[in-house]
């Protein structure tokens, strides 16, 4: 009897409960974040561009994030449990997790500078009795060489391999290659990269943009290079504030010196959280993991289609391109005979940018041409493009 009698409350109590769902329901009801601040969301046709937030972490990725969250750990020994996997994924001696590709090219040149030895770690980025300069070809210069002149040393610019092997000399302490660059440059990489060899100098490649095609990821640590350097957050779709640098594990170790989370460190304010750390760990396994030839083949479909539409205008004219080096996929060039669309490439940018929805196409090629990147779009934005560039190049 008394079973039975608690089974009724139950079920008396059953719809009272179901009553309060809605309320509960409305309780929760998912904001609005960038409405109510007023930011507008944009359709990236643009690629993996921090300005426009690079790309959007995997499913797996949040997955790891939201995990991570919820616990407590001691970071230094995750940050050493994840560089070891992260350099067994990669086939390099070792690997940590940076606070972006650009904290990796300051913490790998700390590392250099002050091996193990604290007293450096302190100094930097005084340099007093310390090697002070690195060697890089001249056209290999770029605005986030900068991170590496964080550390004091002063960039030696080169251009031919006669004037690298003359500009070495007990002075010199790395030498800096960027990936993006090697077709610009008169050495190569795999010169490059021998030169330090031979001559007992770290050398350090900058392929933040570069994970594709994917032998990328592990052919620089065979090529020789001292130190690799990825952006997590472009094609490789993890969390946009790290990256990964891996290379020989003495300057690993020691480019963890020179990092978070031990204070008094040139790199003390590069911190990356137990989140990041999880979620770049598993943004490259899933890379790795992925049907690369499928994703490839979704590329040029999209590519199509949306050329195809713009095609549809009389005097335009679309093709496909693919980058040699950084964001090396399927993009889509438009180009349009002037006495029949009367936009300039500029104006149809700034058009789509200021239309609905916005759209961001790939930045600063707008004055020979209209160029797309597609790899960013979310499923059912390909078609959204094609009507919108339609709209405007009839307008």
């Amino acid at each position: 009897m008394a079973n039975r009698r608690k089974f009724l409350q139950t079920l008396s109590a059953a719809p009272a409960v179901a009553g309060l769902a809605p309320a509960a329901a409305a309780a929760v009801t998912k904001r609005d974040y960038f409405k109510e601040l007023g930011v507008r969301p944009l359709i990236n046709a643009a690629g993996t561009y921090t300005m426009f937030t690079a790309s959007l972490m995997l499913p797996e990725v949040m997955e790891a994030i939201n995990y991570a969250s919820k616990q407590f750990v001691r970071i230094a020994e995750l940050h050493d449990a994840v560089g070891k996997r992260i350099a067994e994924l990669l086939g390099a001696e070792a690997a940590m997790v940076s606070a972006g590709a650009a904290s990796a090219l300051t913490l790998g040149t700390a590392g250099v500078l002050t091996g193990m030895d604290q007293k450096k770690v302190l100094q930097l980025p005084d340099l007093t009795g310390m090697k002070s300069e690195v060697i890089v070809q001249k056209s290999h210069r770029v605005g986030y060489d900068h991170a590496i002149r964080n550390c004091g040393v002063k960039l030696i610019e080169v251009e031919t391999r006669e004037e690298l092997l003359r500009a070495i000399n007990p002075k010199t302490a790395m030498m800096f290659f960027l990936n993006w660059a090697n077709n610009d440059g008169q050495i190569k990489d795999q010169e490059f990269a021998q030169i330090g060899i031979d001559k007992g100098i770290p050398t350090m490649t900058d392929c933040a943009a570069d994970a594709l095609p994917l032998e990328n990821m592990t052919r620089f640590n065979k090529m020789g290079f001292s130190m690799v350097v990825f952006s997590g957050g472009k094609g490789i779709r993890g969390p946009q504030s790290a990256g990964v640098l891996m290379g020989k594990k003495e300057i690993i170790a020691a480019a963890r010196l020179n990092g978070p989370p031990n204070g008094d460190t040139i790199g003390r304010g590069m911190k990356v959280n137990k989140e990041e750390l999880l979620g770049m760990m598993v943004a490259i396994e899933t890379f790795m993991k992925k049907d690369h030839a499928s994703e490839w083949k979704e590329w040029e479909r999209r590519v199509a289609l949306i050329g195809d539409s713009a095609k549809s205008i009389a005097g335009v004219k679309a093709e496909q391109y693919v980058p040699p080096i950084a964001n090396h996929v399927p993009h889509l060039r438009l180009t349009w005979d002037s006495s029949k669309v009367k936009l300039s490439y500029k104006e149809v940018a700034v058009k789509l940018r200021e239309g609905d929805p916005s759209i961001e196409v790939v930045p600063g090629n707008n004055k020979d041409s209209l160029e797309i990147g597609v790899w960013m779009l979310q499923p059912g934005e390909d078609k959204i493009i094609a009507r919108r560039i339609r709209e405007v190049l009839k307008s």
